[in-house]
C-alpha cells in the first residue's frame, strides 16, 4: 500500500486533507493540514508524472521495451567484388561440352620468281584448339520461418552498373528467399570473375584457366622485383604488336594501377591522366603505338611486391564460351526449408595468346 500511497500522493504526510469541497471545518489531532489540490497536481507534473523517457516501461530484447528496434533497410555487403571482366569480356554461344576452333599455325608464304617460272604451292599448317566446358554453381537454401519472419530488404550493390568500375546497383528482396537468390548471384558473379583472373584447370580440373594461366610467359616483360617504368609499357605492348596482335584492354592490380596514375601524372604534369573510354567508364588510358588503351583495376590480382603485374589484352580474341548462362533451379525440398542453385556452364578463351602481353613481378 505504502508503493500506491506514494504514487498518488507523493511526499505528503498521512491525513492530509486536499479535498474538501464543502469547506467543512475539520478539526482533530488525527489531521495533518490540508494541501490543494491544485498544489498536489503541480507536484506531479513536476516529479511523478514527468515526460516519458526512452528508458520507460523496463529494459526489452535489444534496448528498452518501449523503444522499437529500426533497422536501416539497406544491407551493406562488406565483402563486395568488382567484376569489371565479367561484364566487358564478349559472351559466346558455344554448342556441346568443348570450346573448339582453329588456329594458322605457320603459312609457306609468297614467293618471287623469274618470268613463267614453274609454280609451285605453298602449305598452310592448321591446327585445332580444344577446351573443355566448366561448372559452376551457388547454392542457397532458406528455411520457411525465416521466409515468413524477414521483412523486405535492399541488398546494397548486387552488379556494377556503366561499365566496369562504376557505381553499384541496389536490389530489392522482398522476402528471406529472395534474398538468399542476390546474395548466391553475387556468389557465383565473384567467382566467375576470380576465375577469369587465376583459373587455373591444371592444377584444379573443375575450373577453367584464366588470364594469369593462359599468358604464362607469353610476350611477358619481366620486372625480376623492379619498380615499374613507362618504356615497359611501350616494351610490352611492342611484343604483342610484333606478334600480329593490336592490345586494347588492360587489366592490372590496384597496386599497378596507382604506379601508373603515379608515373603518368608526373610526366604529363598538369593534363589529365584519366580519360573516358567507349564501355562507358572513365579510367586509366595509356597512349601506345596501337592507340589508346584503357586500363581496369583488378580486385583479383596480387598487389604483393614482386608479384603485381598489368596485362595488356587483345579483346579480338578473348572470349567466355557459354553453353548456358546463369539460371535458377528449385532444389529437392526437405524439411521446412526450401533449397536453390544457380549454374553457369562456361569456359574463358585467349584464342591467340601471342597477341596479348604482360608485365609481371612488379615491385612496389
Amino acid at each position: 500500500m505504502t508503493g500506491n500511497y506514494g504514487v498518488t500522493f507523493l511526499n505528503t504526510p498521512n491525513y492530509t486533507i486536499y479535498s474538501n469541497p464543502g469547506g467543512f471545518v475539520m478539526k482533530g489531532a488525527e489531521y495533518s493540514g490540508t494541501i490543494k489540490m491544485e498544489s498536489l497536481r503541480q507536484r506531479h507534473g513536476e516529479i511523478a508524472m514527468k515526460a516519458l523517457s526512452t528508458t520507460a516501461g523496463g529494459a526489452g530484447t535489444a534496448g528498452y521495451a518501449m523503444v522499437p528496434i529500426f533497422v536501416d533497410p539497406r544491407v551493406i555487403d562488406q565483402t563486395r567484388k568488382y567484376t569489371p571482366l565479367v561484364e566487358l569480356v564478349p559472351r559466346v554461344t558455344n554448342q556441346g561440352m568443348f570450346a573448339d576452333y582453329n588456329i594458322i599455325t605457320a603459312k609457306g608464304g609468297g614467293v618471287t620468281a623469274i618470268e613463267d617460272a614453274a609454280l609451285s604451292e605453298t602449305n598452310t599448317t592448321f591446327d585445332r584448339q580444344s577446351t573443355a566446358i566448366k561448372f559452376l554453381y551457388a547454392i542457397g537454401r532458406v528455411t520457411g520461418p525465416a521466409i515468413a519472419a524477414m521483412p523486405a530488404w535492399s541488398l546494397g550493390g548486387l552488379s556494377p552498373a556503366g561499365g566496369a568500375t562504376g557505381a553499384f546497383n541496389d536490389q530489392n528482396a522482398t522476402n528471406a528467399k529472395q534474398m538468399e537468390v542476390l546474395v548466391k548471384t553475387r556468389e557465383i558473379r565473384e567467382l566467375e570473375e576470380s576465375l577469369i583472373v587465376n583459373g587455373d584447370a591444371s592444377s584444379d580440373a573443375t575450373q577453367f584457366s584464366g588470364i594469369v594461366k593462359l599468358m604464362s610467359t607469353t610476350n611477358t616483360v619481366d620486372k625480376n622485383t623492379s619498380a615499374l617504368a613507362l618504356n615497359d609499357i611501350d616494351l610490352s605492348v611492342r611484343y604483342a604488336f610484333d606478334d600480329g596482335g593490336r592490345p586494347n584492354l588492360a587489366v592490372c592490380s590496384s597496386g599497378v594501377f596507382q604506379d601508373l596514375l603515379g608515373l603518368l601524372t608526373a610526366k604529363i604534369g598538369y593534363l589529365q591522366s584519366t580519360d573516358s573510354v567507349f564501355w562507358g567508364f572513365t579510367t586509366i588510358v595509356l597512349n601506345t603505338m596501337v592507340g589508346k588503351i584503357p586500363v581496369i583495376p583488378s580486385m583479383y590480382l596480387s598487389n604483393v611486391s614482386g608479384s603485381k603485374a598489368i596485362y595488356f589484352l587483345d579483346m579480338s580474341v578473348v572470349e567466355m564460351r557459354v553453353l548456358q548462362d546463369l539460371t535458377f533451379e528449385d532444389l529437392a525440398k526437405t524439411n521446412d526449408s526450401e533449397k536453390f542453385m544457380l549454374k553457369i556452364y562456361e569456359c574463358f578463351l585467349i584464342k591467340s595468346t601471342p597477341f596479348c602481353s604482360s608485365i609481371t613481378e612488379i615491385s612496389a
